[in-house]
């Protein structure tokens, strides 16, 4: 493994995630953040025993309203005017993308912490226009390049990798159940702060006895609605901090890779490998994976590269995406949280690995390879 020197997440925590238009539908991205990153904050202070001062906050953002939302959290989360703030764009891999940029800053050697992670509220996202003709999404690709719609690129996928819906749906079903599993064993209380009067994800459970019945979203096609995430709010941050400041999850590699923006889907497969490949560790040596579960036939197709077995426990071991839902910007983040729960409030051994990971619209993903240190 590399250096002992490797920057450390010693607290993530997240929001609970709600379905666009529901519970959390009248907060802003500033309003989702700000709690998250107190309660991070407080982890980390009864876990070093001070209150060490924030060099920066990172969060990852899609469809916010511009304005610097990282500033506007820092602001909001009581951290002074001393504290800067930066806000990230790589998409579904943006609060993933955060956190690694705040490692960098720490691995740098400033010795200072950084609070990173990422935002998204569906539900406040502004109306976008050009020319006076609305749009959902800029491009992810420029004219001469393919640029599907996300539906249509899990679709186009699931056709490309021969993956029946049977497949997609008892995919889907897995993750709900074992959503619901860890909910009703509270196995996401520590890692929860309740806003809004909300203290659980609201779509666990929702979709999984209508899985069969529900129709393709494409004629002859095999995706649906319950094998396509929900499209969320909610928020999660990690404090990413020197080596030696505290127990937790130390982020000992990352890779950032392009795929072909035709299946941006797969784009979390090459950069688990590159990732791995890095620190010399194999799949077979990875006690977590969090891959962020945009489509039932993304998830299967990056599991399919990998070499991981659909049902393998180790993926999303409490369920991912298609059970608690997407927000967008910081479902990467959510993935970081999720391993330190599984990893590190679980009682994993130093030296246990975990992977997360996302694929990103336009053809790229991102990973990262952590290790628990105590």
């Amino acid at each position: 493994m590399p250096s002992d020197g490797d920057p450390v997440v010693i607290a993530a925590r997240r929001t609970p995630i709600a379905t666009r238009g529901r519970a959390l539908a009248r907060l802003t991205v500033g309003d989702l953040a700000a709690p998250a990153i107190q309660a991070a904050l407080a982890d980390a202070r009864a876990a070093t025993g001070e209150a060490a001062s924030v060099a920066d906050v990172l969060l990852g953002n899609c469809m916010g309203p511009g304005g610097n939302p990282a500033r506007i959290a820092a602001l909001a989360a009581g951290l002074g005017p001393h504290t800067p703030g930066g806000t990230v764009d790589r998409q579904c891999g943006s609060g993933l993308a955060a956190i690694l940029d705040a490692a960098a800053a720490v691995r740098a050697g400033d010795g200072q912490l950084r609070v990173a992670g990422g935002v998204e509220s569906a539900s406040t996202a502004p109306t976008r226009s050009m020319g006076g003709v609305e749009y959902d999404r800029a491009p992810f690709a420029p004219d001469g390049f393919p640029d599907p719609e996300m539906t249509r690129a899990a679709e186009d996928l699931a056709a490309h990798d021969g993956i029946p819906r049977s497949r997609q749906d008892a995919h889907a079903a897995r993750s709900h159940s074992r959503a619901r599993a860890a909910r009703d064993g509270g196995r996401f209380a520590a890692e929860l702060v309740p806003l809004a009067g909300l203290d659980h994800d609201d779509a666990i459970g929702g979709a999984e006895r209508l899985l069969a019945r529900l129709p393709p979203l494409f004629a002859n096609g095999t995706l649906t609605a319950g094998t396509a995430t929900r499209v969320s709010d909610g928020a999660a941050v990690a404090v990413v901090a020197p080596a030696g400041t505290a127990p937790g999850l130390a982020i000992r590699a990352s890779a950032v890779v392009g795929c072909d923006p035709a299946l941006p889907g797969i784009g979390a497969a090459p950069a688990i490998l590159t990732a791995l490949a890095s620190v010399g560790a194999t799949v077979a040596e990875v006690g977590a994976f969090e891959i962020v579960e945009a489509f039932a036939a993304q998830s299967l197709a990056v599991l399919d590269r990998i070499g991981v077995a659909d049902d393998d426990p180790r993926v999303c071991g409490d369920g991912g995406a298609l059970a608690l839902g997407h927000p967008w910007g910081a479902s990467g983040a959510v993935a970081v949280v999720r391993l330190f729960s599984r990893l590190v409030r679980q009682g994993a051994p130093a030296g246990a690995l975990g992977v997360a990971a996302a694929s990103v619209g336009g053809g790229m993903g991102v990973a990262a390879v952590v290790e628990v240190v105590r």
